[in-house]
């Protein structure tokens, strides 16, 4: 008998962890490409590897001056890339390699502080090097998720945002961990969003460019930044 209550014990325990699971997710959430096929990424902050080697701070706009002390931090422990931006001067941080065809994930959270009086940025793709074509995915507390940027069209820079497009916000608040995923092929473009495609674009004008990330006020962390090539 006392074996049995056991047995029910742990039935209740199991089926609570599978709710709490459920919970967290959302009705017709589709896994990330990375719990799909782990196979085949490249990890960008690995600390046994380059860390932050491989990458570069640019100012925005470019040719302006970047401050002396990197707000760019990389904890070589966890793995996690932290990034302060308090004052008007605003940079990026480049990977040094011109992509083709990728997928890249990256999980962001944005660090809760009552003194920050707006906290954003983004994670770029298809920039030239100095961001002066630049294509984004928003980031935010609890907003973003979505793309925006200026892109090449009719031999000139055209301005996007396709924030309207985002019927469901996946986005959540200041202190919780996000996932967003960026595929692109071509000139399509889609962002994966916690669970969901929240936008695709076929208007992308430049079939290559840099990837890099992008804080705008407070303080911003980033993990689990990998890349497959496509």
């Amino acid at each position: 008998m006392r074996e049995l209550s056991v047995r029910r014990r742990l039935a209740i325990v199991a089926s609570s962890a599978i709710l709490l699971m459920l919970g967290a997710q959302k009705p017709g959430d589709v896994p990330s490409a990375l719990e799909s096929a782990p196979a085949g990424w490249s990890d960008l902050l690995a600390p046994s590897g380059a860390g932050l080697d491989a990458w570069t701070r640019e100012p925005i706009p470019a040719g302006g001056d970047l401050v002396e002390d990197s707000p760019w931090k990389l904890d070589a422990s966890t793995g996690v890339l932290t990034a302060s931006a308090p004052g008007a001067d605003r940079e990026w941080l480049r990977l040094d390699q011109v992509l083709l065809d990728f997928i890249v994930h990256v999980e962001w959270r944005i660090v809760p502080d009552p003194a920050a009086k707006s906290t954003g940025g983004g994670v770029y793709f298809r920039n030239s090097n100095d961001a002066g074509m630049w294509h984004k995915a928003q980031i935010g507390d609890a907003k973003g998720g979505y793309l925006v940027g200026s892109t090449f069209a009719g031999f000139t820079a055209k301005p996007f945002n396709l924030e309207a497009e985002v019927k469901d916000q996946r986005v959540k608040p200041a202190g919780e961990w996000n996932t967003f995923e960026l595929t692109c092929k071509g000139r399509s473009v889609a962002l994966w969003v916690n669970g969901a495609v929240a936008n695709e674009w076929k208007g992308c004008g430049v079939p290559r460019g840099y990837i890099g990330l992008e804080v705008e006020g407070g303080r911003v962390e980033f993990r689990n930044l990998k890349l497959k090539a496509l």
